[in-house]
């Protein structure tokens, strides 16, 4: 099962021009347990980052996890093929849970 067989949405845009934040709307509560255990070491390697550089906030209330990191490049530079960071989104909807 993947992430987005779970969650409601799962989004990405840019947090400035050096970080992208990824969303994951829950929905429910039963959905946000089930996705909280997400581990974070595995979502540092899937988006290739050390994972002390990944900032998680699992917001309960709101039934929602936000998960930043940098940029691999800076937004607008020659290098950067995803201007408004929206396809970071897609490689975590994608993401197999290992449950």
């Amino acid at each position: 099962m993947r992430v987005a067989d779970i969650a409601l949405k799962v989004r990405s845009k840019n947090a400035g021009p050096f970080w992208v934040t990824v969303d994951i709307f829950c929905g429910t509560a039963e959905a946000f347990s089930r996705l909280s255990r997400l581990q974070t070491a595995a979502i540092a390697r899937l988006y290739g980052q050390p994972e002390q550089l990944l900032k998680r906030f699992d917001i309960a209330d709101l039934n929602v996890i936000k998960i930043s990191f940098p940029r691999p490049v800076v937004q607008g530079s020659r290098d950067d093929r995803d201007m408004h960071g929206a396809q970071w989104a897609h490689l975590l909807a994608e993401m197999e849970l290992g449950d």
